[in-house]
């Protein structure tokens, strides 16, 4: 299994999801390919924010490692999956496809709901890092 995490800069959510994943399909024995993007192309080979590394340290993970890359067209041949965080970078995936079975890789990262972008309140990154973990390991018992 091949999933690719993406939101808009790939330094707050995709990157905590990334990191988490690849800890837990780790855990797992799973031989998964995590990776993670972003729609935007502002941070590109930049770390994970700062906060997101110590929020995802705070629960045992360490993402400081990880760096940001845009996403592209040929991420759908490479991945089985995209989970997105949010409706507005879940459309603009949308778009880059060219296919039917392309468009059919991507999905919500919480199925129905939104992951909250963090960005703009400190208070966030610890909940929206929580909530991204509980996600991955029902992902991970879902596909599993």
């Amino acid at each position: 299994m091949k999933i690719l995490m993406v939101c808009l800069g790939n330094i707050c959510r995709s990157p905590l999801a990334e990191g988490m994943m690849r800890h837990l399909v780790k855990q797992e024995n799973l031989n998964w390919e995590i990776a993670s993007a972003g729609t935007g192309n502002w941070h590109i080979g930049k770390a994970p924010d700062h906060r997101s590394i110590a929020a995802a340290k705070a629960l045992g993970y360490d993402i400081s490692q990880q760096r940001a890359q845009q996403f592209n067209q040929l991420m759908f041949s490479r991945f089985d999956l995209i989970l997105v965080m949010d409706r507005n970078n879940l459309t603009a995936v949308k778009q880059l496809a060219k296919t039917a079975e392309e468009r059919e890789k991507v999905k919500l990262f919480l199925d129905d709901d939104e992951v909250t972008d963090p960005y703009w309140d400190n208070h966030l990154f610890q909940p929206v890092c929580k909530q991204i973990e509980d996600r991955c390991k029902e992902i991970i018992k879902q596909l599993s």
